[in-house]
């Protein structure tokens, strides 16, 4: 089958071959016929070595499709079935299960150091345990979650990451309060889900900052109130807040200058919430009086912070009824032979999602 390859952490370009098989079928086990999956940009940090991830591998990690074939124990699931998958499943057993914190199960973890893939000359990781950018993927049973009938595949496979990434972190992580003032920093496809989240909860002013002119312009349509530059973050801040700062700041960009610009942008007893995906080695810097002075609330947002199988039902009622745009996410589509074409264009900016047609 045809999958895309990495071959070493660093490399900018993927290689499509055909002489890849998904392999590890088996008791609990399901096979699933991808049929579309989103260019997040957790895939190119784990192909530049931001996130760690053993190569060669297959990126992707937000895809939906069918199931093919089910191995012995699996029960709820059947050939025909349309599902999408889950990067992140709960095992259902852990303490952070148990407590309810189901985002925060590391049994789908342990999957990533497992094989999806084989080729003669040996095996293939998938990324995050999964590797949506192939034709077929062998995955553990409970991250296939089935999807009504009345929902596209590229629509499920945005809810399967980036959406209920974003939603999540203004619905459940900062509970944003209605007739507050929001930033936005970095809107790509998870920020601009975070603006709709923000604009859903009923904030008064949502001010989107991205360095890139068709992002500001894309969140606007989106429900932000405001759109600047990252230079202009501070004059903003002056002229919505009196220059006291946002009431809630959410960080989708993944690096400690951003965050820390976060941490300055929120107002005292304000709420930071970083949702972006760093590296082990960029450390934030707050000192410990401003830390204790300024009583803000620094709230790290993993995968929307709540159970996703209850976030992806959610996310696919207020698609259902019009209350979020995930249609207009999707910004560009290209076969899975126009993948290193997709990733040059999340690398510039240009790019919300893009939808990859398996």
């Amino acid at each position: 089958m045809r999958a895309a390859v990495l071959h070493e952490i660093g490399r900018e370009k993927l290689e499509v071959l055909d002489d890849v098989e998904a392999v590890g079928f088996g008791p609990g086990k399901v096979r699933i016929r991808v049929r579309a999956t989103g260019l997040c940009h957790s895939d190119l940090s784990a192909m530049n070595g931001v996130l760690p991830q053993p190569a060669p591998f297959v990126p992707g990690h937000e895809g939906a499709g069918e199931i093919v074939d089910v191995g012995d124990g699996v029960r709820h699931l059947k050939p025909g079935d349309r599902v999408l998958l889950c990067w992140l499943p709960a095992c259902g057993s852990c303490p952070a299960c148990k407590r309810g914190q189901t985002q925060l199960c590391l049994a789908g973890f342990m999957n990533a150091g497992t094989p999806n893939f084989r080729r003669s000359g040996g095996d293939v990781f998938g990324f995050a345990g999964t590797g949506t950018f192939a034709e077929e993927v062998v995955v553990d049973a409970g991250c296939a979650v089935p999807i009504p009938e009345d929902v596209p595949f590229d629509i499920a496979a945005l809810i399967g990451c980036g959406v209920t990434t974003g939603l999540g972190a203004a619905l459940n992580t900062a509970d944003v309060a209605a007739g507050s003032s929001v930033a936005v920093i970095g809107c790509g496809g998870v920020g601009i889900s975070v603006v709709q989240g923000a604009r859903l909860k009923g904030a008064a002013e949502i001010v989107a900052v991205d360095p890139v002119a068709s992002r500001r312009e894309s969140a606007l349509g989106f429900g932000a109130t405001r759109a600047v530059a990252p230079e202009e973050l501070a004059d903003a801040k002056q002229r919505i807040t009196g220059g006291e700062g946002f009431d809630y700041v959410f960080e989708v960009v993944g690096k400690s200058a951003t965050a820390r610009t976060a941490y300055e942008s929120t107002r005292r007893g304000g709420t930071l919430v970083v949702v972006g995906a760093g590296a082990l080695d960029d450390h934030l810097r707050l000192n410990m009086f401003e830390l204790f002075f300024d009583e803000k609330r620094i709230l790290p947002s993993l995968y929307g912070g709540g159970d996703v199988l209850r976030s992806y039902e959610r996310a696919i009622a207020l698609w259902r009824s019009g209350r979020v745009d995930l249609a207009g996410l999707i910004t560009h589509r290209v076969p899975l032979t126009g993948i290193n074409e997709a990733l040059d264009r999340m690398r510039t900016g240009t790019a919300l999602r893009t939808c990859i047609e398996i």
